[in-house]
């Protein structure tokens, strides 16, 4: 009886569940977007990892956090895009407005304090870091060294 092998999940319920619970972020972020905005007291701690696939962040934002940020959504936020896998949403950060794109998959936290709300996920994979560029090849023409036969200089 300890041979058993536990059953295979090939349904993959916790997945099914994170995708599922991330659709309460985006009817909160669709909500959030209409005219008169988020509702009440209501207002979200958005908490991503910057570098996992699809997130779009401007490059002096991604230099300062290279790994995973914490937005803040309540009363100045402008732009708001709610789409079936992604927001966008424009933020001023030093007075100067910024906009990023985040994929609900990006997403670790989402938390309402108002009403103590909290959605906790795995973080994704970062995105791996593009190749660096080869070097060009020296360029063609007569300033590389020059190959001379020693035929030419030996006695016949």
């Amino acid at each position: 009886m300890a041979d058993q092998t536990p059953p295979v999940d090939e349904m993959n319920y916790e997945g099914l569940a994170q995708d599922a619970l991330r659709g309460v972020i985006r009817a909160a972020l669709e909500r959030a977007a209409l005219p008169e905005g988020i509702p009440g007291a209501h207002h979200f701690y958005i908490t991503f990892v910057t570098r996992a696939p699809g997130v779009a962040l401007p490059p002096d934002i991604l230099a300062k956090y290279p790994e995973e940020m914490t937005v803040v959504l309540q009363h100045q936020y402008w732009d708001l895009a709610v789409e079936p896998d992604r927001f966008t949403v424009m933020l001023k950060f030093g007075g100067l407005p910024k906009v990023m794109t985040v994929p609900y998959a990006a997403v670790t936290r989402f938390y309402d304090p108002s009403v103590q709300f909290i959605l906790q996920f795995e973080a994704p994979a970062a995105a791996p870091e593009p190749e660096p560029e080869p070097a060009p090849p020296p360029p063609a023409g007569d300033d590389g060294p020059k190959v001379v036969s020693l035929d030419q200089f030996r006695k016949k």
